[in-house]
């Protein structure tokens, strides 16, 4: 799907009890009377000293993220090839329906995931529900096909998660009564019916989808922005326009889910490598980090007061994954806003090149187009 104008249990498991019952009860407490401590004067025990018999209770595992697949289908759940879950493109190739630059020969960017369903009417009609991903708040519901490249599509906000991510539904044939913006929702709650709704092109009946994402809002001055830019379209989604949402391979989410071992949506940032390291000599504290502060790596004596610019780490996409601060004899003699490259994983970038995060001029790398337009979000240049 190419955007148009609008894209760029907690597991508790029960303390031990330990009962002694039986012939061991009775031997027990002749022991203890022999040892001074008959009814009514239990015996003593040193602060350090364990109860006779009794163990440590094992230490409890981390809390796991309750995150749910979005369709009903199980195929990925049960470690089932993609041709089972992901529908393609009119190409055919079932690569083409996965998040990053998978279409054109690789020249392409798809910032989500294309799911098909497994149930239509006699018509041939999706029917499968869309389920929310995480537990999180409506932020925005765009009940006009037309309205959006997307067609019509929900965004969900996840501020209980650390990051607070945001999750995102499109082309979808009709949304849920009762979702709207400001409406809390549980992870699994079914929030609209699949479909193939779209602005500006024709999804046909079989191929059908949900398209989906997950990621981090921008900024919050996107109106202005968006303005400023002159892109020769009204934006009527807000802050929730396609453009001022970046996502990352939900898979990369999933995959750690489905292993057991996704105990917090940071550990996918933190674990992403860098395509790009910039340093930037931008002194204040920009707006995106307020909103996501454990991306920022903090370090003793690198605070705010004391700060003169930031490096950050790109994913190969352009998402900011983990930021740190500068002091400001690290960036004497720069100019406000100058960024530099600070280095490069060419062989990443070279594998998405549906992204321009990354030129060479006279011999001198500077940030692509895509990267100046995220920078230009981040630190509103």
């Amino acid at each position: 799907m190419r955007r148009v104008w609008f894209k760029l249990r907690l597991y508790k498991p029960e303390a031990g009890v330990v009962r002694w019952t039986g012939p061991l009860s009775f031997v027990l407490a002749i022991a203890l009377v022999g040892c001074g401590g008959g009814a009514g004067e239990p015996a003593k025990k040193s602060g350090s000293e364990k109860p006779s018999g009794a163990e440590a209770a094992p230490p409890r595992p981390p809390a796991r993220v309750e995150l749910v697949w979005p369709t009903p289908n199980t195929a990925y759940t049960e470690g089932r090839g993609l041709e089972e879950f992901v529908q393609a493109t009119a190409s055919g190739v079932v690569t083409s329906g996965l998040f990053g630059s998978v279409r054109s020969g690789g020249r392409q960017f798809h910032e989500g995931l294309d799911l098909f369903p497994k149930t239509r009417d006699r018509a041939g009609e999706a029917l499968d529900p869309v389920n929310a991903a995480l537990a999180g708040v409506v932020r925005h519901v765009s009940n006009k096909a037309g309205a959006s490249s997307y067609g019509r599509y929900i965004v969900l906000e996840h501020p209980s998660f650390s990051p607070p991510v945001y999750t995102l539904y499109a082309h979808l044939a009709e949304i849920s009564p009762g979702i709207a913006p400001g409406v809390g929702v549980n992870a699994g709650d079914r929030i609209a019916t699949l479909g193939r709704s779209a602005g500006g092109y024709t999804i046909p009946k079989d191929r059908a989808h949900l398209h989906f994402e997950i990621g981090v809002r921008m900024m919050d001055s996107f109106a202005a922005w968006y303005r400023k830019r002159g892109f020769g379209s009204p934006n009527p989604h807000g802050l929730y326009n396609g453009m001022n949402l970046m996502g990352l391979d939900p898979l990369e989410f999933y995959s750690r889910h489905r292993d057991g071992a996704l105990t917090s949506l940071d550990q996918v940032f933190q674990a992403l490598p860098a395509a790009v390291t910039a340093k930037i000599a931008h002194a204040g504290e920009p707006n995106f980090l307020r909103r996501y502060p454990s991306l920022w790596q903090r370090e003793a004596g690198r605070e705010i007061g004391s700060g003169g610019g930031w490096e950050v780490d790109f994913s190969a996409t352009g998402v900011p994954l983990r930021w740190r601060r500068l002091a400001a004899e690290e960036v004497l003699g720069w100019k406000r806003n100058e960024v530099r490259i600070v280095s490069a994983d060419r062989p990443l970038l070279a594998a998405n090149r549906g992204r321009s995060l990354l030129e060479t001029k006279r011999g001198l790398d500077t940030p692509g187009d895509d990267l100046r337009t995220v920078l230009d979000q981040l630190f509103e240049f």
